[in-house]
């Protein structure tokens, strides 16, 4: 038996060689065209909004209601401030606001009031307005009166002082019997009812006039009365306040009680999103300040993986195009993910550009014989990722699949 291994052919060990070039080549190719239109990336880091959690008002933090690194739903309570100094502000601003709707409401009381007193002083003055109207009527018939009595006087004068030449005329003529002793005594008649006419006239005149000067004086008092009753009503406008300055506090009023309620409802702080905690560094009991930051809330609704590519692989990714992304804290779990965007600007190196300040850029002479390519992050948004998985900060890679 032959123990030998026979020894191959020169053409087989040729076409062995050239089975294996080929293989190395078209293994080249296959890598160079997946890298190429598959763009990868072991340079990328996961990220995740964050906010830092700042109370908006002051005060001594008595309960919290999370711990360091704990997972917490959107609405839940976070922690809570002493609220006593801020529940006295705002039942102290309900009072204030409270005491103004009561000072409005007597003050409408009184407004009502002063204008009925109002419509009773225009009613006093209408009365005396027609009071004055019937006094000047009555001075007028009083007017008329006189000079009815005086012409009556006028009258009964003549008459009487015809009567007496005609008893003075007929009375001598007795002795001479021309006239008969009944002629004279019906003349003397005449000249004696006569003078009792003019007395009576004369009496007359005198009551006219009397009563023209009572009703003179009744006129001047209902027209001071009229004049006084027309100040009352100007005294008793000008006496109506108004609910302007008050009704003016309301807005103020309730701006207080809105602000105290404000504040009274930012002594407990919730989550705003679902989040998870961390950077938790206080216990109860510590002080907390407006605006001052007391924890880091991660955003665990979206989760993104920055890739840094080179700028010769961009043409080959764009927005909506699917990706692998892939942590090193679970290297053999694929997330999905799709490119969200690319980024259009990056600081330029200076050893090409230098500084770009006032007057003329700077070069410094260089020889490369390497031009290495920039590189462009570019955000791929993780479609699947686990709330208890990713964390923020943590290695990745970054592989882009095409639409």
């Amino acid at each position: 038996m032959n123990d030998e291994t026979p020894t191959p052919k020169p053409s087989t060990i040729r076409n062995l060689r050239i089975a294996i070039a080929a293989a190395a080549g078209i293994t080249g190719l296959l890598v160079l065209y997946i890298i190429s239109y598959y763009p990868r990336t072991d340079t990328a880091v996961v990220l995740a909004n964050y906010i830092g959690i700042a109370p908006q008002v002051d005060g001594p933090i008595i309960h919290f209601n999370v711990r360091d690194n704990q997972y917490v739903k959107s609405g839940e309570l976070l922690f809570e401030i002493d609220d006593r100094l801020y529940r006295y502000a705002l039942e102290r601003a309900q009072s204030e606001q409270q005491m103004l709707e009561g000072q409005i409401t007597d003050t409408g009381r009184t407004i009502a009031a002063q204008q009925s007193g109002v419509s009773v002083s225009q009613a006093n003055m209408h009365s005396a307005q027609a009071d004055l109207q019937r006094y000047a009527a009555a001075v007028d018939e009083a007017k008329a009166d006189v000079a009815n009595s005086e012409q009556g006087v006028a009258r009964a004068k003549a008459e009487w002082s015809y009567a007496s030449n005609n008893l003075h005329r007929v009375e001598p003529l007795l002795a001479k019997q021309f006239v008969t002793a009944d002629q004279v005594d019906r003349a003397r008649t005449a000249e004696v009812s006569q003078a009792q006419a003019l007395k009576q006239a004369e009496s007359q005149l005198k009551l006219s006039q009397a009563r023209l000067l009572s009703a003179q004086a009744q006129y001047d008092r209902a027209k001071a009365v009229y004049t006084q009753s027309q100040a009352q009503v100007e005294q008793s406008k000008h006496a109506v306040t108004t609910l302007d300055p008050l009704t003016a506090q309301r807005g103020a009023r309730l701006s207080a009680v809105q602000t105290a309620r404000y504040n009274l409802d930012n002594c407990r702080v919730y989550a705003p999103f679902d989040a998870r905690v961390t950077n938790l560094v206080l216990s109860e009991g510590a002080y907390a300040h407006t605006g001052q930051q007391v924890f880091t809330l991660i955003d665990a609704r979206n989760w993104w993986a920055i890739g840094n590519f080179r700028e010769t692989q961009l043409k080959h990714i764009a927005p909506g195009m699917k990706a692998d992304v892939y942590v090193l804290s679970r290297p053999n779990v694929r997330f999905a993910g799709i490119v969200d965007s690319i980024g259009f600007g990056v600081t330029p190196a200076t050893d090409v550009i230098s500084n770009l300040g006032n007057g003329l850029p700077s070069l410094e002479r260089t020889l490369n014989w390497v031009h290495l390519a920039s590189r462009y992050p570019v955000r791929v948004r993780i479609t699947d990722a686990p709330s208890d998985t990713l964390r923020l900060g943590e290695t990745a890679i970054v592989v882009v699949r095409g639409f």
